[in-house]
């Protein structure tokens, strides 16, 4: 399986903005079937940098109500959002992946 398959996005929030300057820490959404050896292969593939570790955890979807008004009438569904995969990476010291630009400085 080729890295663009294993890597779905990266995942851009304020915690994680902070481990990326603090710890060298950066978290992608990858694919749900996918092992740490992959993923670990897929992003020193991709950004051209050292792995040191790689955490994984399992999100499950959540149950997701909707109410739609149409033509004075109330519509009222649920549904579930898909879940998903998150991967933590630790680089090694040095390595930085930028991920606005997708480009690497060492």
């Amino acid at each position: 399986m080729s890295y663009q398959k294993i890597i779905v996005r990266p995942l851009f929030t304020e915690k994680m903005s902070r481990l990326e300057e603090e710890e060298r820490k950066y978290a992608f959404q990858v694919e749900k079937g996918v092992n740490k050896i992959e993923i670990k292969r897929a992003i020193e593939g991709k950004f051209d940098v050292e792995v040191e570790k790689v955490a994984t955890m399992n999100r499950a979807g959540k149950e997701k109500n909707m109410t739609v008004r149409s033509g004075g009438k109330t519509i009222r569904t649920q549904g579930f959002r898909s879940s998903w995969k998150k991967a933590v990476v630790t680089l090694k010291e040095g390595d930085v992946i930028d991920l606005l630009r997708g480009d690497t400085s060492e």
